[in-house]
C-alpha cells in the first residue's frame, strides 16, 4: 500500500513540475507575441521612413520580416526544438534547388530543332 501512496505523491510532484513548465512556456509565448507586435508596429512605421535607395529600403524590409518569421517559425511552430529534422529537410531542399538550377543552366542552349528562343538575353 505504501508503494501506491509513494507513486501517487511522485505523480503529484510531476504535475507540479509540469505546471511550472507550462507557466514558463506561457511567459515565453507572451514575450514572443509582444516582440511580434513590436515588429508589426516597426513595419508600419517603416513605411514613413525615407531611405536613400531602393536597395536599402528592401534590405530593411527583409530584415524586419526575417526576424518576425524566425520568431513565428522557431517558437510558435516549435522548429527550434527539432533541429536535426529541420537541417535534414533544409539540406535536401538546397540540394534539389542546386540540382534544378544546374539542370536549367545546362539545358539553356538546348532547343528543339527548328525552334527559336523566346527570350533574348541583354548583356
Amino acid at each position: 500500500m505504501s508503494d501506491t501512496s509513494h507513486s501517487h505523491a511522485a505523480d503529484h510532484g510531476h504535475d507540479a513540475d509540469h505546471g511550472h513548465d507550462l507557466e514558463s512556456h506561457k511567459k515565453l509565448y507572451w514575450a514572443v507575441g509582444a516582440a511580434l507586435l513590436v515588429g508589426t508596429i516597426v513595419t508600419v512605421l517603416a513605411r514613413y521612413w525615407e531611405f536613400n535607395s531602393v536597395s536599402l529600403t528592401i534590405a530593411v524590409a527583409l530584415f524586419i520580416a526575417s526576424i518576425k518569421s524566425f520568431l513565428v517559425a522557431g517558437y510558435f511552430m516549435h522548429l527550434l526544438s527539432e533541429k536535426k529534422t529541420i537541417y535534414l529537410m533544409l539540406g535536401t531542399t538546397v540540394a534539389f534547388f542546386i540540382g534544378m538550377i544546374a539542370l536549367i543552366m545546362w539545358s539553356d542552349s538546348d532547343l528543339p530543332r527548328g525552334s527559336k528562343p523566346k527570350t533574348h538575353y541583354v548583356p
